[in-house]
């Protein structure tokens, strides 16, 4: 099996980092943000993480590809905000040098705006290394004070191989993820996973990186009544009420569990939230996601032995691009449970 551990220790301090950049700009009240052409937010810690995890791994791995989601158009547009941005980049720092050495940050605004466009370029591919980023999933809840995530995950030749999921706002006291229940206090968690290791979780300081525990597989549940879903009622690129309907029909509780504005941290509420099954039904036909919103959580998953599919039970294929252009839809869920959900998706339609 290869080694990957130089990959997750450069990727794990790395989203710790950029996740201690999203919680300073929390304390601001103006997030800088504003709408990009497709409707969605976006606010200057998107951008300042997405520097500071490029810098990271391109210093060390220059070969590999990397796709992020922002460019770098809107700050060369605004003076105000590329300012913003900098303050923010070049004063993140991990507190233990040994650390922060193993990292890299970019030294003028320039080759920040150079660095934010090596994630716009990607793509990933059928053949070789493609490091793959969202700086801040949920832009729209981060505004709001509530759960977002810091990820970046490594695809080799189409299959994932390393995936760090930083939640800083992640509460667990209650045992679930609440929307509302954030640590305040605190930097949240860490959620990773290696193919073929396990997933792991691990608190985030500001400084070195503190121990992880293992996380126990999922049960291998096989009656419906069992599930524990997670869902977006909010989100309109899914057709919840036929979900309703899918959940009926099979006797499983419905409304769901949890219900997170975030896709990465749905997947995190399977991993230890309590939460076991994710379903995404689109309401259009054309619908695909984008690949930055499940890289990383689909290892989680499937690490803990959930299948991640599309709705017919075929799996993910990750070397089409910047889309999951190949998956329409998605089942996530133990294997004990996968093929009666995909049966039953296939019923409805």
């Amino acid at each position: 099996m290869k080694d990957y551990s130089k990959e997750l220790e450069i990727a794990c301090l790395a989203v710790q980092r950029a996740s201690l950049l999203t919680k300073k700009l929390l304390e601001a009240v103006d997030k800088g943000h504003f709408d990009k052409i497709d409707a969605t937010p976006v606010t200057i810690a998107d951008f300042g993480a997405q520097s500071l995890l490029i810098a990271a791994v391109h210093h060390l791995f220059p070969e590999d590809d990397i796709v992020g989601e922002e460019d770098s158009k809107a700050l060369r547009a605004e003076p105000d905000l590329l300012a913003r941005t900098w303050d923010l980049v070049s004063s993140t720092r991990l507190d233990d040098e040994h650390s922060e050495a193993l990292l890299y940050a970019p030294s003028s605004k320039e080759e920040m705006l150079r660095l934010i466009d090596l994630g716009a370029q990607g793509s990933c591919k059928p053949r070789g290394r493609t490091w793959v980023l969202d700086p801040v999933d949920g832009t729209a809840t981060f505004i709001q004070g509530r759960q977002y995530a810091v990820c970046l995950g490594l695809v080799e030749d189409g299959q994932q191989k390393v995936g760090v999921t930083g939640c800083p706002n992640l509460n667990l006291e209650s045992g679930q993820v609440h929307e509302d229940i954030v640590d305040r206090t605190g930097y949240g968690y860490q959620v990773y996973a290696v193919a073929g290791q396990g997933a792991w979780m691990r608190q985030m300081g500001t400084g070195a990186l503190l121990p992880a525990r293992k996380i126990e597989p999922k049960a291998q549940i096989t009656k419906p009544e069992d599930i524990r879903l997670v869902d977006c009622l909010s989100a309109n690129s899914s057709n919840y009420e036929v979900h309703q309907r899918l959940m009926e029909r099979l006797g499983a509780p419905w409304p769901p569990r949890t219900d997170l504005w975030s896709a990465q941290l749905r997947y995190i509420a399977i991993a230890v939230g309590g939460c076991n099954v994710l379903i995404k039904i689109p309401r259009k036909a054309s619908y695909r996601s984008m690949i930055w919103d499940h890289i990383g959580g689909m290892l989680i998953a499937s690490e803990l032995g959930c299948i991640v599919s599309d709705l017919n039970g075929n799996p993910v294929d990750c070397s089409l691009g910047r889309t999951l252009s190949g998956c329409y839809g998605m089942i996530v869920a133990p294997a004990s449970l996968h093929p009666v959900l995909v049966d039953a998706v296939k019923q409805l339609q």
